[in-house]
């Protein structure tokens, strides 16, 4: 079994501890280096312990932990992160569109083996590139059109405003993405994960198991062939029979 060595930073010290808690029980693979109440005390056990992971509270004393990134160079960013938080559920889309992987306080042990099993699965980080996208995403004063998803692209992430996307393609675990300026994106995430990210988006809609619509893209229905749709650039998607009624009432 590899080892995750990790640091735990919250200024909470029950949170510190009952998180390191549950890490001993049930993540054996997950050690942790240092207990950290504020930033500043988890820059320097970063720079001394090199962990492959940070547990990050958000909201703490003196510097927020979105800040963590702006005291490290891009080439010492070699670490994952994962939050943990207590944000409600509008600011926690926030963290579904620039996939950054956290925690709901207070701590399920299930949700702690999820997270660490996601992290053991990605071989490249792009933190600087995801917690920028975060950063932004939690401006409530934005409104989601304006708010820009990461997508995973082989080892680098695409960041896309939802208004780029003409339609999403499930196939299986991945899922492809046609723009607005023609190209296309393989992203290794499946449709579902999409639909829940732009679930608070009204213009995207599930037509089919495999389709994924902008119905502002939408240029005509065809009845025939069981029903489909062409979408601007050439582009046809699927619509289910089940699915026109509710197709045509979000046209309204």
């Amino acid at each position: 079994m590899s080892i995750i060595k990790s640091i735990i930073i919250d200024d909470e010290p029950k949170a510190r501890v009952l998180l390191n808690a549950i890490i001993e029980q049930y993540c054996p693979e997950v050690r942790v280096e240092a207990l950290c109440n504020d930033l500043p005390s988890g820059i320097k056990a970063i720079k001394k312990h090199k962990p492959d992971l940070i547990f990050l509270d958000i909201e703490m004393p003196g510097h927020s932990g979105l800040e963590l990134l702006d005291f490290f160079d891009e080439e010492e960013v070699n670490f994952g992160i994962i939050f943990t938080t207590a944000y409600n559920e509008y600011a926690l889309q926030a963290f579904k569109f620039s996939a950054i992987d956290y925690l709901l306080k207070p701590i399920q042990h299930t949700q702690l083996i999820e997270a660490v099993e996601r992290f053991s699965r990605k071989k490249e980080q792009s933190q600087n590139q995801q917690l920028k996208a975060l950063q932004s995403n939690l401006n409530v004063s934005k409104s989601w059109e304006e708010k820009r998803i990461v997508v995973p692209n082989g080892q680098n992430y695409k960041l896309l405003s939802p208004s780029d996307i003409l339609m999403i393609k499930g196939e299986g675990s991945y899922s492809e993405l046609y723009l607005q300026d023609g190209s296309r994106i393989l992203a290794s995430r499946n449709l579902k994960h999409f639909e829940e990210i732009l679930s608070h988006i009204p213009y995207f809609f599930r037509t089919h198991k495999s389709y994924l619509v902008n119905l502002q893209t939408v240029v005509e229905f065809v009845k025939s062939d069981g029903g489909y749709l062409n979408i601007k650039g050439g582009l046809v998607a699927g619509i289910s029979p089940e699915k026109v009624d509710e197709f045509w009432e979000r046209l309204k």
